[in-house]
């Protein structure tokens, strides 16, 4: 008798666990965003150009751990049409040697948002800011569900030149 209760138990097992699978399948199948690209590799050279900045320090001593900054830029195309921007916030995390700061930035284009996140390091030493590589954490409309990563370059006082990389 023992071995038909623990058949029946296993075939009850794998039934609960088929029909509690089955509506996780029927969802991963039906596609919300029908016209969404799957698969596809875009890379998108903007350049931003800075409008408005404001630090907040920790302390009147100099820079410190936990100072934060908030900024937005203006973003144009390769002919220089204005075709969105960029809103972020970083915090400093190292205040000694050159620096380091975490940042999220949100950039706004045509067709929806894409969320970048990552460090920035040697934002205290002298002369221009450095380049950096954040990581796409997502996004909205045509951009939902974006990966990839932004490289950044200063290409002159308060510009810079983003090259998105970018797989939907």
């Amino acid at each position: 008798m023992r071995p038909i209760r623990a058949a029946c138990l296993g075939t009850a097992t794998a039934l609960v666990a088929l029909l509690a699978c089955a509506p996780v399948a029927a969802a991963a199948a039906t596609d919300p965003h029908p016209t969404h690209d799957k698969g596809k590799h875009r890379v998108i050279t903007l350049t931003g150009e800075l409008r408005q900045q404001t630090r907040f320090p920790v302390s009147p001593n100099g820079p410190s751990q936990g100072d934060r900054t908030a900024f937005r830029s203006e973003l144009f195309d390769q002919n220089h049409n204005s075709i969105g921007e960029t809103n972020g916030t970083c915090t400093t995390t190292r205040a000694v040697d050159g620096g380091a700061e975490e940042c999220v930035v949100t950039y706004t284009l045509p067709g929806g948002q894409i969320s970048v996140q990552g460090t920035v390091f040697g934002h205290l030493n002298a002369g221009p800011p450095p380049s950096f590589d954040n990581g796409i954490t997502g996004g909205t409309g045509e951009f939902d569900r974006a990966r990839g990563s932004v490289h950044a370059d200063t290409i002159g006082t308060g510009v810079r030149r983003f090259t998105i990389d970018l797989y939907l």
